[in-house]
């Protein structure tokens, strides 16, 4: 049965699924807002659904019910990797089934069909100046492809709603195809003077996207398919997800769906956070006379880093109160094949001493690491030392999560988003 024939048929029961709750329980009340709460950013309100994953404080991220450990040892590998294909965590996050080594096999040769740039998303590339943000170029590049929605198209002729899914399935498929190949033409224009190297057939997604950006050690295409794995999905309520959600609510498609998410990614709250950290670390060791500080070294700069004001970059996380495991499974990774390089055992000293002094300051709310603080180091050793585009790596691995929410989206056919504003004359006349 192929991916789309199976989506299909978890279609009907899921749709009975939400009918039934909203005829049998749609006035029972899962939330209520506080002032903080409406003034704070709408955090930790329960308005949103998303089953493609689920974020625990403690646990951390759940992809369908599934650990990141457990995805590392579940999903299927390349042959003779050890790190879980992109491809079948989509498989997953799609129908809700841990996919076989030929459902994945299946969805790559799909991919690389549907991967070819056509020439003028090539001209519009080009055109781009090189110091224009490599996010910028992403976010454009993936708005123009907006001319060959399928969706679009079928919209204008007129599809009934219940059929609204197909028409996005096939362009979100078309999109996810054609992401590595726009991310990597963008970073060998911008870095590498323009020199672009071709797909290769018989790669992976993952590998694929590591081959055509130019990185020759054979690691890093273990490291990108782990990576694309662990930046995929994070539920529904964070900027890059929650705008896509948005946008594609009100039937726009695929592209300008996803081209508004990657602006919302870009900001340095969001997705633009990893490439912060790790300029930051750099500076940590210049300031520190170069090479690993020692312990007592770094413990007064991060104190008089927090007594200047200033924050302690890729520490802290607007939900998780522990470890993030994306933390942990890079620094797995990192153990395994870069134990000796400096910038890990920077970031390695930070892990030893950072969550200690956030506690005793005392005003961080969580002084765990998130998946920002490692994911620098890991770029840098194989070559990747260009900071500016690590958000768009961040962007071609989340395309996974919001994408497939949003063809989701289209088979339940929920509303259009709109909530009700209200005045802070409103709110104080609520409180006297």
């Amino acid at each position: 049965m192929t991916l789309k024939k199976k989506f299909e048929t978890k279609i009907d029961p899921m749709r009975d699924r939400v009918k039934a709750l909203i005829k049998e329980h749609g006035n029972h009340v899962i939330s209520e807002v506080t002032i903080k709460q409406a003034l704070g950013g709408i955090r930790g309100v329960k308005c949103l659904v998303c089953d493609t994953s689920n974020l625990d404080p403690m646990e951390g991220i759940r992809f369908r019910g599934y650990t990141i450990p457990e995805l590392c040892e579940k999903l299927p590998k390349a042959q003779g990797g050890k790190q879980p294909l992109p491809e079948g965590l989509f498989y997953l996050l799609l129908v809700g089934e841990l996919p076989t080594e030929n459902d994945v096999k299946e969805i790559t040769e799909e991919w690389q069909q549907r991967s070819k740039l056509p020439d003028y998303l090539v001209k519009i590339l080009d055109s781009y100046p090189t110091d224009m943000h490599p996010m910028t170029q992403f976010s454009g590049g993936i708005l123009a492809l907006q001319k060959d929605s399928i969706f679009s198209k079928k919209y204008r002729e007129g599809i009934s709603k219940y059929d609204l899914w197909d028409p996005m399935y096939e362009d979100i498929m078309n999109l996810l195809a054609k992401l590595p190949s726009i991310a990597s033409y963008i970073y060998r224009k911008t870095y590498k003077d323009n020199k672009h190297i071709k797909a290769d057939p018989k790669l992976d997604w993952g590998a694929n996207f590591a081959y055509m950006m130019g990185v020759e050690n054979p690691e890093y295409k273990e490291l990108m398919r782990l990576y694309l794995v662990l930046h995929s999905d994070h539920e529904s309520g964070n900027v890059s997800a929650h705008t896509s959600h948005l946008v594609g609510s009100a039937l726009s498609d695929a592209y300008y769906s996803l081209s508004a998410g990657i602006d919302g990614l870009a900001g340095p709250l969001h997705g633009l956070a990893n490439q912060e950290v790790l300029r930051w670390i750099m500076n940590v060791k210049e300031k520190l006379g170069g090479g690993v500080p020692t312990k007592e070294q770094l413990t007064k700069f991060l104190w008089d880093t927090l007594n200047g004001g200033q924050v302690i970059p890729g520490y802290g996380h607007a939900v998780l109160r522990a470890t993030d495991p994306r933390y942990k499974a890079q620094r797995e990774f990192a153990l395994e094949h870069l134990p000796d390089d400096e910038i890990f055992q920077v970031v390695s000293l930070l892990y030893e001493v950072t969550p200690d002094i956030l506690k005793k300051h005392g005003k961080a709310m969580n002084p765990w690491p998130n998946v920002d603080a490692h994911s620098g180091c890991l770029q840098v050793y194989y070559g990747v030392t260009e900071y500016d585009f690590y958000t768009v790596l961040f962007g071609v691995s989340r395309a996974i999560g919001i994408l497939t929410q949003l063809v989701w989206s289209r088979a339940l056919g929920f509303s259009i988003e709109r909530p009700k504003s209200i005045s802070t004359d409103w709110l104080l006349e609520q409180v006297k």
